[in-house]
């Protein structure tokens, strides 16, 4: 199985996740090249050797209209500066406008990357604004990002999500998170580290201080961790092929650095013991059609591995839906607020529940008609392919033809 190991025994910041994966690409310089072909509006990114502690690795530097910003002006709420890399100066004051979730996910929309990028890279800002949303007591709609560092932050999101889809591991696990320890200043004031926004983030993965002042993982980092790595712990027995060190900008008596291994770990036959997921269900029989699509979508976009919604007969004869909402562990808790958000019900039933599962790899494959994506599954002695739906629809769409004919002319 095709797996990615992060290192995190330095915290995690959003460039610095960003340079541990280019070196594990193909072609690292024609990966910067599709970066810096994202067309987030005035960014540029740029790679160059950087040394700590006598380990040479790769840093990357986003600016923004000929500046480099720094990341958490950026990630989070405006009251937040909290320090990319490490290295911001939290006493400078900043007097830009700001701008909302909406304009950021049309930002996101906007750039020039496969549309499951800018899914995740969408997922990742809502869980940034979801963690703001509930340190400040503000809906998530009147949430406050700066905008110019909010290009800064889009750069180094929608990066990360770029490479893992080049890169395309089966399996992405973690270290627990070294969260740095000491305080940060705000504009309101000093609040210990790691900052509330990151802190919120970080519930439900393991985490642990240390001697080491500072912050180390940035609310960017955070979020990326949460909505990517399926699971945290030692790094599992694999054979690695490509190692990349992710340099920050500060030295520290550490390596000041994410350390990513790409390769591959054993039997692909069977799936990882790790595989669970909780189910979360609830009965509902006062809420519209349109209410109900509405909750799964949102869900959905929130995060949960899968929702579907099932008639049942309730009490006194009542027709009804079953909500069913399938979550990884970290995500359970945010989930079920979620679901009391998002519907009508007053409570919900949750168990946790082992799963057999396929392992999954995407490729892509050329044909007659163009690139397209090709899905494969494969355990227990059973081999699936599959042209990705989305691929097949604008290929069909460009050449006037049905989903059926497009399909067929393909697999012939």
């Amino acid at each position: 199985m095709k797996t990615l190991y992060l290192d995190l025994s330095m915290g995690a910041a959003g460039d610095m996740l960003t340079a541990a994966l280019l070196p594990l690409t193909d072609d690292p310089a024609a990966a910067l090249a599709a970066l810096n072909a994202l067309g987030v509006p005035g960014v540029s990114f740029t790679a160059a050797p950087r040394v700590r502690c006598g380990v040479t690795g790769v840093g990357v530097a986003v600016s923004v209209n000929g500046v480099e910003e720094d990341e958490a002006l950026l990630a989070g709420h405006h009251d937040h500066d909290h320090g990319h890399d490490h290295d911001h100066d939290h006493g400078h004051d900043h007097h830009h406008a700001h701008t909302h979730l909406t304009d950021i996910e049309r930002t996101i929309r906007a750039l020039r990357a496969p549309e499951p990028v800018l899914e995740d890279a969408v997922a990742v800002y809502r869980l940034l604004a979801e963690a703001e949303s509930a340190v400040h007591g503000e809906p998530v709609e009147q949430i406050h990002f700066h905008e110019v560092g909010t290009l800064d932050a889009v750069a180094d999101v929608t990066a990360v999500c770029l490479l893992l889809h080049l890169l395309a591991p089966e399996n992405i696990v973690a270290s627990p998170v070294h969260v740095g320890s000491g305080t940060v200043r705000c504009a309101h004031g000093v609040l210990p580290v790691p900052a509330p926004a990151a802190a919120k983030l970080l519930t439900g993965i393991p985490t642990y201080g240390g001697e080491i002042k500072g912050e180390l993982c940035t609310p960017t980092g955070a979020a990326l961790l949460k909505h990517f790595v399926a699971s945290f712990g030692p790094q599992p027995a694999m054979t690695v092929q490509r190692i990349g060190y992710g340099m920050g900008k500060k030295e520290f008596p550490a390596a000041n650095c994410v350390r990513a291994m790409l390769g591959e770990t054993a039997d692909k036959t069977f799936p990882a013991a790790s595989d669970a997921v909780w189910e979360l269900a609830c009965n509902i029989d006062d809420m519209t059609a349109e209410s109900l699509a509405f909750a799964a979508e949102r869900l959905l976009s929130s995060g949960a591995a899968d929702v579907f919604l099932t008639p049942i007969l309730m009490k006194k004869g009542r027709p009804g839906t079953m909500l069913t909402v399938l979550v990884k562990e970290p995500d359970r808790d945010r989930l079920l607020g979620e679901i009391f958000r998002y519907t009508s019900t007053l409570g919900v039933r949750m168990a946790k529940k082992e799963r057999a599962v396929l392992v999954r790899r995407s490729e892509t494959v050329e044909t007659p008609a163009g690139s397209v994506r090709k899905k494969i599954s494969e355990g227990f002695g059973v081999t699936r392919e599959k042209i990705e739906c989305d691929d097949l629809a604008a290929v069909a769409r460009a050449k006037n033809l049905s989903l059926d004919d497009v399909r067929k002319a393909l697999t012939d």
